[in-house]
């Protein structure tokens, strides 16, 4: 049923009769009713989201890999722009986050609407991998690790709030890559440093043949490099990331230059403060959310349709300077696009006796891709006080929605750190290669002493 905020709420009888159907109705749905990721296939009954379509299956002419992704929606053409004047009007279709950013930045904060494109899609063999999980994903350790499970989407047909977050941890991002990105936290007035970051990554957990029994328990492999300014270059952050981090603690290092040496790093989690990030966000903040989801209750809310980040090419574009998107208190709002998708909501509220700075969060998920788009976190006395975005798009080349732009703005400072500006630089290369043993301690001390 819907109620007038535009829910589609799930009671808890309806979810306890999805968890004993779910494998009944699942794998016959997947590619028919349902996208072959669980999504509704079908658009809306007001005809304001179109059904999907498969989404991009292929570049577009001309594009070669490790060009930046020209937009194949250029063309569209923006039906409206929510301001504060009309908040009101579109009330129904925006998160509190959206409502609270449109009201503090009354005269600049703006979301330019453009036509739904459910551009979201993935390579066949993850399809399949996700429809052989369905009845064989099980969450494990109180929901603190997932068994069962192999390279695709574990629980395409969820039943709880953990399920949703584990798809989100476990998504489709190719199977490895390096990226060069910039980072900035600027002032108020707008005055900011640009941190170079170059980041490489191998996801375990999509290898060919992979499972959750296979991986050692290690779902990703990161590293983290600082490049400039001068006075933080050469630091490097290298991070096994656990799939349970219950049963074992995220593993993570840095390499400092000033000692040159390599230290263990167990601070590199939960609410300790992400990377040069000027204390705008928190280690688990970074791609929206992830790390260890033990320190809170997880609720399914429902689904809604939302105005969301989406097919943010412009912002992706390497037209614009990192200048033309970074301006006082927010990005640039016209370089945006948002869209009406539907999404999952979920609300994670911080358990009785765990600590974090966060004691409640709310998730808004694609339902097409299972990214975290937007969410709005709450301070220990029930405020809302950051508001993050996942400007995302789909990398073509390999088949991945995925965000090119995280921007997590903090209501109450004025501030705002924007994570992934990659306009200047060299874009993602999707064909690095890179293995386990080169993400070592003594491959880290080899690489920050070069």
């Amino acid at each position: 049923m819907k109620c007038n905020t535009g829910f589609y709420l799930i009671t808890a009888a309806a979810l306890a009769a999805g968890l004993a159907t779910a494998t009944a109705q699942s794998a016959s749905e997947l590619g028919d009713k349902l996208t072959p990721l669980g999504a509704e296939k079908a658009g809306n009954a007001a005809g304001t989201i179109p059904a999907w379509a498969g989404g991009i299956t292929a570049p577009p002419a001309g594009y070669q890999s490790g060009d930046h992704h020209p937009d194949p929606f250029a063309a569209d053409k923006s039906s409206a722009t929510i301001s504060s004047a009309n908040a009101d009007q579109y009330a129904e279709n925006l998160t509190e986050g959206h409502k609270a950013l449109l009201s503090r930045y009354a005269s600049t904060y703006k979301m330019p609407v453009y036509p739904t494109r459910r551009s979201a899609s993935a390579p066949q063999d993850i399809y399949d991998a996700t429809k052989a999980n369905v009845g064989s994903a099980k969450l494990a350790d109180e929901g603190n690790g997932v068994t069962g499970a192999s390279r695709g989407i574990p629980f395409p047909l969820p039943t709880n709030g953990q399920q949703v977050i584990w798809n989100h941890l476990l998504r489709y991002r190719g199977l490895g890559g390096l990226r060069k990105v910039g980072q900035v936290a600027p002032t108020r007035t707008g005055d900011y440093t640009l941190v170079q970051l170059e980041e490489k990554f191998l996801w375990n957990y999509h290898q060919l043949g992979a499972a959750t029994e296979s991986v050692d328990n290690v779902m990703a492999y990161f590293e983290q490099k600082v490049t400039a300014p001068a006075r933080l270059a050469g630091t490097i952050l290298m991070v096994h990331e656990t799939l349970d981090q219950v049963k074992e603690s995220r593993r993570a290092w840095v390499y400092n230059t000033g000692q040159r040496r390599v230290r263990r790093a167990p601070q590199v989690a939960y609410d300790n403060p992400g990377t040069a990030s000027d204390g705008m966000r928190t280690s688990d903040q970074l791609d929206m959310f992830n790390g260890g989801i033990d320190r809170y209750d997880w609720k399914l809310v429902g689904k809604r349709d939302v105005y969301v980040p989406y097919n943010s090419y412009k912002l992706h574009s390497d037209s614009l300077k990192v200048a033309d998107i970074v301006t006082p208190m927010h990005i640039n709002q016209e370089h945006t696009r948002y869209e009406l998708h539907r999404v999952w909501v979920v609300e994670a509220t911080l358990k009785e006796g765990k600590r974090h700075i966060y004691a409640k969060r709310r998730f808004y998920v694609d339902e097409d891709s299972w990214a975290v788009l937007v969410v709005d976190q709450y301070d220990n006395r029930g405020r809302l006080w950051r508001v993050s975005e996942g400007h995302s798009i789909n990398y073509y080349d390999i088949l991945s929605f995925w965000s090119t732009l995280e921007v997590h703005m903090d209501l109450l400072s004025g501030r705002y750190l924007a994570h992934g500006l990659d306009n200047e630089n060299k874009m993602y290369d999707f064909s690095y290669r890179s293995k386990p043993g080169d993400y070592t301690p003594a491959a880290l001390r080899r690489r920050g002493r070069r």
